[in-house]
């Protein structure tokens, strides 16, 4: 995918189900790789140093493209995802695996497992809906030059697209969760790429619908739609290309444009090859006289476990020289992507990449303006706590691989049956029928909850319209796994409402409103958890745990953020864009964030080269910071006030995840009481990190 994203323009950008991932890897290890080249998806980094963040994101009108509609949508918080950049800053905790669980799937109860038949009762089902999706795609082709004979006509081809949308959906679903569960089955893999096949087709045959949509007049199509009640529900969608029109070329140049897909994602697939089939990653001599091999996986696990500042000073040097090594040929792929965006943002006549990339989603520019230069000003909290870890970890200098070690180990096991409690329990201030839905949610065969072999790593949540959510864990009983459990949940019972009250048309919720919902369960579970004890030591690791969130998913997105909006400046001036220049501004954020609270290492500045975000997604995961600012925003209006105001604050909460995407994203946050617009916005997240540090310094002072 590009990073120009016109959404609900036509069928190679019509909406379809989508799906959230939110790759949380709960320390599992492992090498970090796209699923499918050409999809299009965000990391937010490649382990959970970086907190690395997957995120296929969900939109209101997705490409079928070279994508399909259940990929789309991945929020992930990965460890293969999660969220940072400040060497993780994220202290895990242990994570056993759940101990009455078995690796071999065949042996965990089914109640632990999903249940697909919602989607497809068996695989021969599935292949009629693949012939009836082929079928229906074929009908839709010829439907070219029929829009201009009246709104009947308009409506069959908006409908048509409905049903194609959702059966897609579910044909790729039913193919990737069953993928996901046993990655090794190369034959529920090839039906996969089938699904792919058949999606990137239609891109092209229908590359017709929206230049031949926009020569109907705007006046007479809203007129249509007054005299056509059944337009009604594709109203949005409908006016939204005409905002868009200008950005929208005629049918050669759109058909033109389609047949770049394919080269436009060779930057992002030879960055993948190099970082994984290609890559040769060191080995280190330990102090126990233990030699690793530092994958991704075996990196992170040294930062996060081992205590002797010299084995992780050497384990990141060689990491990242193994990176620094070819950061010629990072630094040129790099440029591929800053010019393929420069590109398309001209040739759809938009002045920026910037404003190319936040059109689809109708988001002004000054909330990327006003939240890099907010933050930016806000780093002293982030900066305070990194001294304070360094204090309680007694360390003489700190680094940014000092940020994964633990100060204090989580010991606290919670199994899965508790932690389901526990997230239904946390969720009671949203109302009786937020939490029986919840319940209904957790009750059995939409979560598959533990590892077994040859599973995915992480979590996500996958919204197929018409079957409902279906979450993937790999539950180890850890607080970590807890959280996750909580965040997940927040984004399937965002599906639930919005496909519970909106026509598919508008269902799906964009990736600039989603966060909103996960994080707002983890606040809650949060502030559960720390009702429930009154033990300074479990009660800093909780703290804790909601400080990392917010320097992973909020400080560290931001300086990516700031990051990409230089570069891609670069491209826009014509300047020269090499490895040096992208190490001097990568190093000069590092000092702007961090200030003299961490060492400046040298090879730290490398770390552009190995952010699979930065090539797979350009211009996005400063959209975790914009929803974490939000659920903010609103579980702090949720906490204080009267009991009239609190409950209106819920009310309008709820209404916004039932809203879907019936609307603007900005416009369903403002409605719900958020303007991302504002710099008290973003500086309410500031000020809680102020306030959570100052509680962490409290309960520090506790600990005996």
């Amino acid at each position: 995918m590009s990073g120009v994203s016109v959404s609900r323009m036509s069928p190679s950008k019509s909406k379809t189900s989508a799906r959230i991932t939110e790759e949380r890897s709960q320390w599992k290890g492992g090498a970090v790789k796209p699923w499918d080249a050409g999809r299009e998806f965000d990391i937010r980094g490649s382990t959970r140093e970086e907190n690395s963040l997957f995120f296929w994101p969900m939109q209101r009108s997705l490409p079928l493209t070279s994508l399909s509609s259940f990929a789309l949508a991945s929020i992930s918080v990965l460890a293969t995802v999660a969220c940072s950049h400040t060497e993780a800053l994220s202290p895990p905790a242990a994570a056993p695996v759940a101990p009455t669980m078995t690796h071999n799937r065949a042996e965990i109860p089914d109640k632990y497992k999903w249940d697909v038949t919602p989607i497809f009762p068996s695989w021969v089902a599935w292949e009629d809906g693949m012939k009836a999706l082929d079928a229906k795609m074929g009908e839709f082709a010829a439907l070219k030059g029929s829009l201009a004979q009246g709104p009947q006509a308009v409506l069959h081809a908006y409908r048509l697209l409905d049903e194609i949308g959702i059966l897609q959906g579910k044909v790729e679903g039913y193919t990737e969760l069953q993928r996901d569960t046993d990655t090794r089955n190369q034959d529920v893999s090839s039906r996969f790429q089938r699904v792919q096949a058949l999606s990137a087709r239609f891109g092209t045959a229908t590359a017709w619908f929206t230049p031949e949509l926009l020569t109907i007049l705007q006046p007479t199509m809203e007129r249509w739609i007054a005299q056509t009640p059944e337009l009604g529900i594709y109203r949005f969608t409908i006016l939204d290309n005409y905002r868009v029109q200008k950005h929208v070329l005629d049918e050669k140049g759109e058909r033109l444009l389609s047949f770049s897909t394919r080269a436009n994602d060779t930057p992002d697939t030879a960055f993948q090859e190099l970082s994984t089939s290609d890559i040769k990653f060191p080995k280190v001599p330990l102090a126990d006289g233990k030699e690793v091999t530092l994958t991704p996986g075996a990196y992170q696990a040294v930062l996060a476990t081992n205590y002797n500042q010299a084995d992780r000073a050497k384990s990141f040097e060689a990491y990242l020289r193994t990176y620094a090594a070819n950061a010629n040929t990072y630094a040129a792929l790099y440029n591929g992507i800053l010019q393929r965006d420069w590109f398309l943002a001209q040739a759809r006549n938009y002045p920026s990449t910037l404003s190319a990339a936040l059109d689809g989603n109708n988001i002004p520019s000054a909330v990327v303006d006003t939240l890099v230069t907010t933050t930016r000003q806000g780093t002293g909290p982030l900066q305070r706590y990194l001294r304070l870890r360094q204090r309680l970890l007694g360390l003489q200098t700190y680094h940014l691989y000092d940020g994964y070690v633990p100060i204090f180990k989580a010991e606290k096991h919670y199994p899965y049956e508790e932690a389901k409690q526990m997230v239904i329990a946390s969720v009671a201030p949203l109302g009786a029928d937020y939490q029986a839905k919840m319940k209904t949610l957790l009750a059995g065969g939409r979560v598959d909850v533990f590892e077994n072999e040859g599973k995915r790593s992480g979590a996500y949540s996958a919204p197929i319209y018409g079957a409902g959510a279906f979450m993937l864990m790999n539950y180890n009983d850890t607080m970590d796994a807890v959280f996750t459990l909580a965040h997940e949940a927040g984004h399937s019972m965002h599906t639930v409402l919005a496909f519970q009250t909106q026509p598919y048309v508008t269902a799906n919720y964009t990736i600039f409103v989603a966060e909103v919902a996960s994080t707002m369960n983890e606040r809650l579970m949060l502030k559960k958890l720390l009702e429930s004890t009154s033990d300074p030591k479990e009660r800093f690791v909780l703290v804790q745990h909601a400080v990392d969130e917010i320097v992973g998913t909020f400080y560290t997105q931001v300086l990516f953020a700031n990051f990409e909006l230089e570069a891609h400046r670069l491209a826009e001036q014509g300047q020269p864009i090499t490895a040096d220049v992208l190490k001097d501004i990568y190093g000069r954020l590092l000092h702007d964030y961090y200030g003299d609270a961490v060492t400046a290492d040298e090879l730290y500045r490398y770390t552009w080269a190995r952010i699979p975000h930065f090539y797979n997604s350009p211009y996005y995961v400063y959209q975790y910071a914009t929803c974490f600012a939000s659920s903010a925003q609103l579980y702090k209006a949720m906490d204080t006030g009267t009991a009239a105001e609190r409950a209106a604050v819920t009310a309008r909460y709820l209404n916004l995840l039932k809203s879907g995407g019936s609307d603007y994203p900005m416009e369903l946050l403002k409605k719900a009481g958020v303007d991302l617009t504002l710099r008290a916005t973003v500086q309410a997240v500031v000020d809680q990190m102020d306030e959570l540090v100052s509680l962490l310094e409290t309960e520090a002072a506790k600990i005996k």
